[in-house]
Formats: C-alpha cells, sequence, structure tokens
C-alpha cells in the first residue's frame, strides 16, 4: 500500500509525538499541517501567530491536497504522512479522503478541554474537531472503506501494542525506531511550532499516561457537546491490553 497517510486529530492531542513516531520510519516523510493557514484564511479564527503562519503557507487547501496527492503518486516511496487537524477541513472538497489511508486520533475531551482553552479560552465544539472526524468517519466507513481510530490514552498505556495494531491496519511495517526520538524541534514543524510544541520538544518517546486532575466546572457545558462524538468515535479505537497482548 503506497496511498498517503492522512492523520485526522482533534487539538492538544499527541497528534505531533505521532508525527514524530512516523517520522523515525525509514519508508515514511512526514509533513505537519499543510491545512492550517487554508483554515485560518477561511474561518477567520484568531490562533496564536496567525499571521505568521498564513504569510507561510499555501493557503488554497484543495491545491495543498492535490499537490500532495500528486507528489505521491508520482513519488511512491517515500509514502507521506500528512500531519492534519480535523477542523482544517473546512471548505475543502472531501473527494481526496477516497485516495488516502486515514487515521482518526481522539482524546477524552476530560483531558483534552483543559489545555485547550489555555490557548483558545473561547472554544466552542468546532475548535475541538469531534464532530468532524465522527462525520469523517462514518462517510469513510460507509464508502466501505476502513479507516483507524486511535485514542492518545490507549497509545500511551501500551505504545507498542496500539503502533504494532496501527501500522498493520495501515499496511506499514512497525518497526521499535518508532517509540524514540530525540528532543528538540524536527525541520518538519511549522511555523506554529512555538506556541504549542513545547512539552512534545521535551520528549523523547510517547510519555507514560498520567491521569488528569479534576475537570473545570466551566467547561462542563462544551464537554456535554463533545462527548457523544467522542464516545461513538471511541467505539472504533484501537485498544491496549494491560496484560500485554493487543486485542
Amino acid at each position: 500500500m503506497t496511498a498517503a497517510i492522512c492523520l485526522w486529530s482533534g487539538p492538544r492531542n499527541v497528534s505531533t509525538a505521532l508525527m514524530y513516531s512516523f517520522a523515525q520510519h525509514e519508508d515514511i516523510a512526514v509533513i505537519d499541517e499543510p491545512l492550517y493557514g487554508h483554515y485560518l484564511r477561511v474561518s477567520g479564527a484568531e490562533h496564536p501567530g496567525r499571521d505568521d503562519v498564513i504569510a507561510a503557507m499555501n493557503c488554497d487547501g484543495n491545491a495543498v491536497m492535490r499537490d500532495l496527492l500528486e507528489r505521491q503518486a508520482k513519488n511512491p516511496s517515500p509514502r507521506l504522512f500528512v500531519k492534519h487537524m480535523a477542523h482544517h477541513l473546512v471548505g475543502i472538497d472531501h473527494g481526496f479522503l477516497s485516495d488516502t489511508c486515514n487515521i482518526f486520533l481522539i482524546r477524552d475531551p476530560r483531558e483534552m478541554l483543559p489545555s485547550l482553552t489555555i490557548q483558545l479560552p473561547h472554544a466552542e465544539l468546532a475548535d475541538t474537531g469531534f464532530k468532524q472526524q465522527w462525520l469523517l468517519f462514518a462517510n469513510l466507513r460507509d464508502s466501505g472503506l476502513a479507516p483507524a481510530v486511535l485514542d492518545s490514552r490507549e497509545l500511551l498505556l501500551d505504545p507498542t501494542a496500539v503502533m504494532r495494531q496501527l501500522c498493520e491496519h495501515i499496511g506499514l511495517e512497525f518497526t521499535t525506531a518508532m517509540l524514540h526520538w530525540e528532543a528538540g524541534p524536527r525541520d518538519e514543524d511549522g511555523v506554529w511550532a512555538r506556541h504549542w510544541y513545547h512539552a512534545v520538544h521535551k520528549s523523547t518517546g510517547f510519555a507514560p499516561y498520567t491521569p488528569k486532575s479534576a475537570f473545570p466546572d466551566h467547561l462542563q457545558g462544551l464537554l456535554a457537546e463533545c462527548e457523544p462524538w467522542y464516545d461513538m468515535l471511541f467505539e472504533q479505537a484501537i485498544r491496549a491490553d494491560m496484560n500485554g497482548d493487543a486485542t
């Protein structure tokens, strides 16, 4: 299988760590959020470093994806791993998704929302990506495709088992090199890295899972909006088996 791999993540997940993981594979080239500029231009969203992001990128999302898939078709090796945020797809023709290998990365909103609202204090459901992820997943599944769903907690509980299952699902040979990387930024990082990547730049692998503290009362309303979408996706997620055998 040589189709480009598209990761459709929610924010404040382990998506950058997962990108760093795939970057360790000798048959993979990674690309960091190529639709971010398009999203900021079309949505008008006020994100940290907005002007720098727009100035640094091609902000025509349809052209971006067309160019990437043409690149993959002309040069099947290395296989592309393209990290995306699901909510960046606003205003983009979804037709290309039938030609890509798709992974949905989710995180329990009880753990994600307190982190997201540090940078986006007025975040809404659309900023979380959950609804977009479910609708995309359901459409692909109903079309006869088999997208993978990865939950960040399951991944951190047992990176080896979960990454092995994920690689099998997408037709990529798993290697233990994918579990470790050097600390610090990567050349592939987007210009937004200085606003969002502080923790992952200190990492050398998937951090052990640690439960988060009490959930803030003022986010209960947003949590209630997110949970139904997250729960449906989690039912489809690859699981870690704490007895040592992946299921």
